[in-house]
């Protein structure tokens, strides 16, 4: 048998390079269909047959203008460009006749949605499909399959494919990810051998970091559907519900010994807010799926490993929103061949079996189109009936910015938003007109409110592909009430403006800036880059009956590099680019510290590096990334594991080591980077550098060890006990110390923290040395089993240690989680700061 294999191999390997040799678009095509031979053909257009080669984003580009140039069924449209200024194409794909009346159609389909819908005759609707491809940049064969069922719809020819663009509008999308498609294709296309070798430890199928999943800040954009943060998911949105489709499709890949994947997934884990129907009709499209695929001879499975819990993933976001959203994941050849359990996967097969479930799809949404139809109507309707009185509302009275920020998700998800009509206080929180909204709850977007707002704590099953909590007035750190009578509404906001900012009056003496909004960090650097001299408020104070908090930052005029005229013109451009407020003032007399105590500390520009690299998880380094370089306009050198041994830390005052697997340093490292912080320099660590500084000597940490122990558990049910133990993403309250560094600018006494570690650090007796400490009973929102929440309570999630002139900072949770976590972002901004004053 030994002998056989090789020889078995030999000639699955050389039947599949001979069909990939030999590839023509009849691999692909439906052999019982003609093509309009005037439409071109994807290779007279890209130069190969999809599949030879992996698409780069400028040829699908190309070839897509082309089918809207020449074909009448296809249009095109430019919804904004990627962080790297790459389209964002979108095709509408549908009859000539209906391109005529496309906004006639657009708009009785939004009826459907609205109040009245009853009265519409869906017998004569068109259904709208939206079709997404290859938002993770590695998983290709979307986006290269992409380009045959553009052709497909643009060149087919006969009665069937009439009858479908007669009665379907669709809405195609390439490639929800151009930059990392782009970077994919170029790592497969640069490692391709003449003779394409499927060996798997090949160059070709082992990306050099960070690979091409994520997007150009290393995010995963399937995870932003809902807090909607990055252009890419801002495009999809706005398409999303300008249109409202009814199924939404995401063609996704997966490991390479698996086969292909469509939904429903495990059934238990659909949230609660899902129609049941919803997943009805979701398995009843699926039997489409089956029968093209046992037609094809493709395997296939269902209802396992993936499901339809956080609303923000791409297949998910859908069924909160009146559509069915249906995950694709195709076992992935992760280059041109490669071997695996189930034989050689070629790049060929796997995007023929996307083509295919594309296909499929259309033709679910041909012969269910009523039924689909209805079930958005009704889906409005019963939400409307469900919607309780009253009204969320939101705010900080202190930080307008964190609340508009989050207003502003909301209006992307065209949620009606209110001002409030005069200031008020409930449960002892002050709603401020200025920097508070409220959100009714009967309005059409009752449910998508309800799963953006809620607090969930209770679950039918213990086990979550993505996180379980996102509780979005919790991840702001906003004030917040569930339950206020509309009364307190005022004028509905048709269009979001910025909180205004009083204009700054000038000074001969200082000028102050309260450490609360978001932007202050923002404010505070561009005074330091500017040369000027600032220092921080180490206790309160009061000033003309106004109170001062911890963290106010104090800017003398006298003694500076600008003079006084200079000095206001430049703070009053600093405050209009970070819309944060600056005060003048004239006097140093204050009731409390004066100023020119020494309880107000000299502050330093921050010089910023953050370790990337081989052994760094991409999505934490890119989210501090770009929480630098998107939102406080910082600078951050990203300095690469490779080279770290030959890299000068003298330039820099803090260096940032994200969430690691493995050693991402070496011993010689290590050494360098303990006297750089002995001479002076703050090394801020997240998640996992727990162990890495535990184990090196850089903190003494008691970190509880894992006590768990399985009983009455089968050999069948150890992986969902194991599973059921970790915390994909939850959301914990702490208590907090106000007057420590590391806390100012926060107002409340307590924080909601996002969790995703089972990292668990005993507290120190010095009550003074836990700044930050979680409660007892922690849980606000999300999964923990009972276990690792006795394991967090009292535990702490920071810890400071000094190492000779200078320190080592830890955060066991990730205050940046992507991207949308405002309410945490200051911890880190503080630890840059004021870490010398901790």
């Amino acid at each position: 048998m030994q002998k056989l294999l090789p020889l078995l191999i030999f000639f699955i390997c050389f039947n599949s390079f001979a069909q990939q040799e030999d590839l023509s678009l009849d691999y692909y095509l439906p052999q019982d269909v003609s093509y309009n031979e005037k439409i071109p053909k994807p290779q007279e257009v890209i130069g190969y047959i999809p599949g030879e080669w992996h698409v780069t984003h400028d040829l699908l580009l190309n070839y897509m203008r082309e089918l809207a140039r020449v074909s009448p069924r296809i249009s095109i449209e430019n919804r904004g460009e990627t962080y790297e200024g790459r389209p964002l194409i979108l095709l509408k794909i549908t009859s000539e006749e209906n391109h005529n009346n496309l906004e006639e159609i657009r708009q009785n389909h939004l009826a459907l949605t609205r109040e009245n819908a009853s009265s519409l005759n869906t017998k004569e609707m068109a259904i709208v499909v939206n079709q997404g491809f290859s938002i993770h940049g590695n998983e290709a064969s979307g986006s290269n399959a992409a380009l045959l069922v553009a052709y497909h719809l643009a060149a087919a020819e006969g009665e069937e494919i009439e009858e479908l663009l007669d009665n379907t509008v669709i809405l195609f999308d390439p490639v929800f990810n151009p930059d990392g498609l782009q970077r994919f294709s170029y790592w497969a296309n640069t490692n391709k051998s003449e003779n394409i070798n499927p060996d798997p430890q090949d160059r070709e199928y082992d990306e050099v970091w960070p690979g091409g999943r994520t997007n150009h800040y290393w995010f995963d954009m399937n995870r932003d559907w809902l807090p909607v943060q990055l252009p890419e998911s801002q495009a999809r949105i706005e398409t999303f519900h300008k249109w409202m489709p009814n199924i939404l499709t995401d063609h996704h890949e997966m490991g390479s010994n698996s086969s292909f994947f469509f939904q429903p997934g495990i059934p238990s884990r659909t949230h609660p807010l899902t129609p049941d129907i919803n997943q009805e009709l979701t398995k009843e499209i699926g039997a489409y799926h089956a029968a093209a695929f046992d037609e094809l001879g493709s395997f296939y499975y269902t209802e396992e490993n993936y499901d339809d819990f956080y609303y923000g993933k791409g297949s998910t976001f859908p069924d909160i929103n009146g559509s069915i959203g249906i995950l694709f994941e195709q076992g992935s050849s992760r280059g041109h061949a490669q071997e695996t359990e189930n034989g050689v996967l070629t790049f060929p097969f796997t995007i023929r079996n996307q083509f295919t479930a594309a296909l499929s799809t259309l033709e679910a949404a041909k012969n269910m189109r009523e039924k689909i139809l209805n079930y958005q109507r009704d889906f409005y309707k019963n939400a409307r009936n469900s919607a309780e009185k009253g009204a969320y509302v939101f705010g900080s009275e202190k930080d307008a910015s964190s609340a508009y920020e989050l207003a502003k998700i909301l209006e992307k998800h065209k949620i009606e938003l209110h001002k409030i009509e005069e200031n008020f206080t409930t449960n002892g929180k002050n709603f401020k007109k200025n920097s508070a909204y409220v959100v009714p709850k009967n309005q059409r977007q009752h449910r998508l409110v309800k799963a953006m707002f809620e607090r969930r704590t209770e679950f039918e099953d213990s086990l979550f592909y993505d996180i379980s909590a996102w509780t979005l007035p919790l991840a702001f750190n906003l004030d917040f009430a569930e339950d206020v009578k509309m009364n307190k509404a005022g004028q509905k906001i048709e269009n979001l403006e910025k909180p205004e900012v009083q204009p700054l009056e000038k000074s001969t003496y200082a000028y102050i800036m309260q450490w609360h909004d978001f932007y202050s960090p923002k404010a505070l650097n561009m005074v330091l880059e500017e040369g000027l001299r600032a220092k921080v408020g180490m206790q309160p104070f009061s000033l003309e009956n106004k109170e001062y908090d911890y963290g106010t930052i104090l800017i003398p005029v006298q003694n500076q590099e600008l003079d006084a005229d200079k000095m206001y013109q430049f703070l009053q451009e600093v405050s209009k680019k970070s819309n944060v407020q600056i005060e003048g003032i004239n006097t140093g007399l204050t009731q409390g510290v004066n100023l020119g105590s020494n309880q107000f500390r000299a502050l330093q520009p921050a010089k910023v590096a953050l370790i990337v690299g081989e052994g760094i998880t991409p999505y934490d380094a890119g989210e501090i990334w770009h929480l630098f370089d998107q939102r406080y306009d910082m600078k951050i050198t990203k300095l690469d594991t490779r080279r770290f041994s030959r890299t000068d830390l003298s330039r820099y005052t803090d260096i940032i080591l994200p969430n690691s697997w493995g050693s991402a340093l070496d011993d010689g490292d290590i050494e360098k980077l303990k006297e750089w912080i002995q001479d002076g320099g703050t090394l801020i660590g997240y998640r996992n550098a727990a162990r890495f500084f535990e184990r090196e000597d850089f903190m003494d940490l008691e970190i509880k060890k894992d006590s768990l122990v399985a009983e009455d558990i089968s050999f069948e049910e150890q992986r969902d006990f194991r599973g059921a133990q970790g915390i994909g993403g939850a959301i914990f309250e702490a208590n907090i110390d106000r007057s420590h560094p590391v806390n100012f600018g926060y107002t409340n006494n307590k924080l909601p923290l996002f969790r995703n570690t089972t990292i668990f650090i005993e507290a120190d007796k010095q009550s003074y040395n836990n700044p930050i400490q979680y409660t007892e009973n922690p849980l606000l929102s999300g999964y923990i089993s009972v276990p690792r929440l006795d394991s967090i309570a009292g535990t702490v999630p920071f810890k400071i240690t000094g190492m000779g002139r200078g320190n080592v900072i830890l955060f066991t949770d990730n205050t940046n989680f992507r991207a949308f976590w405002f309410g945490t972002n200051k911890l880190l901004m503080n630890a840059i700061f004021f870490g010398d004053e901790m």
